[in-house]
């Protein structure tokens, strides 16, 4: 039997769209280091995609980063950490070895989100929930500030954890 379009399986995908109201409470961005190629809404001022190497690149501005998952995600959470200016989307994976590097003891707060989110394919339909939970991790006092507004405003549901 063929799989629908709205069958959620990361299988063979490497780009995956946040949900556009989850960046729309938290934003607006000047940066996304981490944006699909094709994309049905903007991020962020500026995008910069797989082909333009968003690792190496030089980072300005409040940052938004929905990372490659997988072994790939510990490089872009240390790149963010170090900025020291952003939210990211990552699963919720407390007791992993990117936690404890770039998470624990380093993030201005966390925001463990309410259900699991549908992410987005790149033409911004939407897929079925996630197979995990999510949380947004944010870096800096702006991104801070950010996550406790959208979290007291109800545009993001969750419990929020302050640090720092």
């Amino acid at each position: 039997m063929a799989k629908t379009k709205f069958e959620f399986s990361t299988v063979g995908h490497d780009e995956w769209l946040t949900p556009k109201w989850i960046t729309d409470a938290v934003g607006p961005f000047d940066l996304d280091p981490c944006s699909p190629i094709n994309r049905p809404w903007q991020t962020a001022k500026t995008h910069l995609n797989k082909n333009d190497d968003g690792l190496s690149a030089r980072w300005e501005g409040f940052v938004w980063m929905n990372p490659p998952y997988g072994k790939e995600a510990k490089h872009w959470m240390k790149k963010l950490q170090e900025h020291e200016n952003g939210v990211a989307l990552l699963f919720v994976r407390t007791e992993t070895k990117l936690f404890f590097e770039s998470v624990w003891g380093k993030a201005s707060a966390i925001v463990f989100l309410k259900g699991r989110i549908p992410f987005c394919y790149v033409d911004g339909t939407q897929a079925k929930p996630a197979g995990a939970p999510s949380c947004l991790i944010s870096y800096g006092e702006l991104g801070k500030e950010r996550l406790k507004l959208a979290v007291e405003s109800g545009k993001i549901k969750g419990h929020l954890i302050l640090f720092k």
